[in-house]
């Protein structure tokens, strides 16, 4: 088909392709969406702008006028503390033990005859008091057999020593002397004396033989536990019954190295105060012995303290009591309130002008809620901040005011 350049051109005389329609109109739907666009992002920009405007309008212009009066001095709680002698008191915690206690053993051997009420457990007995019986039979025959012994025994001896009488009479009357020991009939009297003290000492033992069928408690205490029964056959070892002592008690303390060389030596013969959890005193105990050597766990001083139980005391076996000592005496300490020791370790004084000065002391020990301290300085006395705060500063001026108790 010819087209003539100078006739207008139709529609219907152009064919385009349907790749170039969809490529136009996909060209066109991206031109649309950029001018979107573009139109937000001016959009956003005059906000920006306006806001910025109405902020600066809106700014506080207040002016700010320094302040020329001084910050009012902080009240601070003291507290005046002066140096003057302080004995130390050393506590520690020990276990209330009984001074004696032991498991009784058959003596014998034997069938039990007899238990008596006393051996049960839970009984208080004294010393002496029969607990149980074993049967003695055998040991009568053997104390009768050891006396018979011993009479035949004195009987050879009266004959030996008769013998050598008449032989030394004999060698007198005729003016000889005798010619050995053997003339006077020596030997035989060495062997009748030597025979006479064994046939005792074996009277001796079956008379103690026979006494230990009958149990005794050997010292006063308390039965915890009871091992065997009427009828039962023991043997000598076996067990029988358990006693512990009720009336003296021993009690094991321990001092760390620190707490040692605060002790006044020598320990042997000081009296130590007992008491409960809540700081009463309960007993007065004496220090027996202590410090020769160190714990081989705790690596601690150990210190044995003997108490015997009496009306004025309250002791129990097997109690947690704690012991005091008293230690030596510092003659230029001070006695503060424990409060007043920052974690620092440091300590507020408050000086004549009422301005802050901190210090560092060196704590001797605690007692209770106080502090035992002293200065490297020579203080006779000083107001101490019992509340120091962590705003405090050297020099600062502060208003105080004095403890109320």
């Amino acid at each position: 088909m010819n087209i003539n350049p100078r006739d207008p051109i139709t529609t219907a005389q152009v064919q385009i392709p349907q790749d170039a329609l969809e490529e136009m109109a996909e060209s066109g739907e991206k031109r649309q969406k950029s001018r979107y666009r573009w139109f937000w992002i001016l959009l956003s920009l005059m906000l920006f702008a306006v806001t910025l405007t109405l902020l600066s309008y809106t700014e506080d212009t207040v002016d700010v006028v320094g302040a020329t009066s001084p910050l009012p001095a902080s009240l601070v709680t003291v507290e005046q503390v002066a140096t003057a002698p302080q004995t130390v008191e050393i506590r520690t915690f020990a276990e209330v033990r009984p001074k004696w206690s032991a498991v009784l053993t058959a003596p014998v051997s034997g069938r039990v005859d007899s238990v008596f009420d006393l051996a049960l457990a839970g009984n208080q007995v004294e010393a002496g008091t029969p607990l149980l019986k074993i049967e003695d039979g055998q040991y009568v025959a053997e104390f009768a057999a050891a006396e018979l012994e011993l009479k035949q025994a004195d009987l050879a001896l009266w004959q030996a020593k008769n013998a050598t009488y008449v032989a030394r009479a004999d060698f007198k009357r005729n003016n000889i002397k005798p010619p050995n020991d053997l003339a006077l009939k020596l030997p035989q009297l060495a062997i009748a004396e030597s025979a006479v003290k064994s046939a005792r000492a074996q009277v001796a033992s079956a008379e103690r033989r026979l006494e230990d069928t009958i149990v005794t408690a050997p010292f006063s205490a308390f039965v915890t536990e009871r091992f065997v029964s009427p009828g039962q056959s023991v043997n000598i070892g076996d067990r029988l019954v358990t006693l512990t002592d009720n009336t003296e008690y021993e009690l094991i303390a321990e001092f760390s190295p620190k707490d040692w060389a605060l002790t006044k030596k020598p320990l042997s013969g000081q009296s130590a105060t007992v008491l409960d959890h809540g700081g009463n005193k309960i007993a007065e105990g004496l220090v027996r012995s202590g410090g020769e050597y160190l714990d081989d766990t705790t690596r601690q001083y150990r210190i044995f303290i003997d108490i015997k139980k009496s009306e004025s005391n309250a002791v129990l076996g097997g109690d947690l009591v704690v012991i005091q000592l008293a230690g030596i005496t510092f003659a230029d300490a001070l006695d503060i309130p424990a409060s007043a020791l920052t974690k620092d370790g440091f300590v507020w004084r408050v000086d004549s002008d009422d301005l802050l000065q901190r210090l560092e002391p060196e704590v001797l020990f605690r007692q209770g809620d106080r502090l035992i301290i002293r200065f490297r300085e020579e203080l006779e006395s000083l107001r101490v901040a019992t509340t120091p705060l962590v705003s405090f500063l050297p020099g600062q001026r502060v208003e105080p005011r004095k403890k109320v108790d």
